[in-house]
């Protein structure tokens, strides 16, 4: 099947966006916000958008056509894919800066692998095998540039951004499944997903008794605000153009994969007071783009 010009145009937008998303965050952690704060902010801004939108355009019973299976699936998906996978996110944003974080994120592929080899039985090709070679390369290679945030970080706290790399590659398989199976729309699917993990953030901060999440200095609401609207308009490209019959992760997963590659440069014109974006940072997230790329489409 052909992939029409539309599955290129939806895929890339989001990985131009998320691209800038991890330096307007870097500013707000820099400026005295947190992980959790920045995760609450934005499923509120961006579920709240999504709600507007359905009661715009499909009056007070927006999910009508949708059944409890197809509802819960999207929840799933919102509680891993995106209540831990943004926690872990910005987290590593904070420890290791916005370049190499998204570089480590965009290893997504390579635990979807593992996942279809380990619960599925589906074989590893030589290809993908020479994918993964190249992926570990690239991260190997950020752990050792000397780049990212000024004030240093430890090689372990790749595990940040890898783990919110695993906890996407579950949520994407989850909602390409909902999404199939389903006569949900993107905007349907999209608005659960980030709903169930804004009860997933705050329960837990309830539970943890994080109320710094409301007296965070003003100024970072309004940075986490931006990354909301940023993530919203990303997310819902994302699900539009997985929701396209042509629109296969093989296709739509590389090219959301080369976000790492707009951070590293937004970061390099826009963080230069609190990131290093050194030769190692360029070199090891193109590795990892290209690895992944090998990975998901061979």
């Amino acid at each position: 099947m052909a992939v029409p010009l539309a599955v290129y145009a939806l895929s890339l937008v989001p990985a131009v966006l998320w691209g800038f998303e991890p330096v307007v965050s870097k500013r707000g952690m820099d400026a005295g916000g947190s992980a959790l704060q920045a995760s609450l902010v934005v499923v509120v801004v961006d579920s709240g958008l999504y709600w507007l939108a359905l009661l715009a355009l499909r009056g007070t019973d927006p999910l009508a056509s949708l059944s409890p299976a197809a509802v819960t699936v999207f929840f799933v998906a919102g509680l891993v894919g995106t209540a831990l996978g943004r926690l872990a996110t910005f987290t590593g944003v904070h420890r290791v800066g916005a370049s190499i974080n998204s570089a480590g994120i965009s290893a997504r592929p390579l635990f979807a692998t593992a996942l279809a080899f380990a619960w599925l039985g589906e074989p590893v090709s030589l290809a993908t095998a020479a994918g993964i070679v190249v992926l570990v390369a690239g991260l190997v290679v950020l752990a050792l540039a000397k780049g990212g945030d000024i004030g240093g970080w430890r090689p372990r706290e790749l595990l940040f951004p890898l783990s919110a790399a695993a906890a996407f590659a579950v949520g994407n398989v989850v909602r390409r499944y909902g999404l199939e199976t389903s006569p949900a729309t993107a905007l349907q699917a999209v608005a659960l997903n980030e709903t169930a993990a804004l009860v997933a953030l705050a329960g837990y901060a309830a539970v943890r008794g994080r109320w710094d999440v409301l007296t965070a200095p003003r100024g970072t609401y309004a940075r986490f605000t931006v990354s909301g609207l940023l993530t919203a308009v990303a997310l819902l490209s994302l699900f539009a153009a997985l929701a396209l019959p042509a629109g296969r992760i093989a296709v739509v997963d590389p090219l959301t994969g080369t976000a790492p590659l707009f951070t590293t440069l937004f970061a390099y014109f826009l963080l230069r007071d609190i990131e290093r974006v050194t030769y190692g940072v360029v070199a090891g997230a193109a590795l990892v783009v290209v690895g992944a790329g090998m990975i998901t489409a061979l």
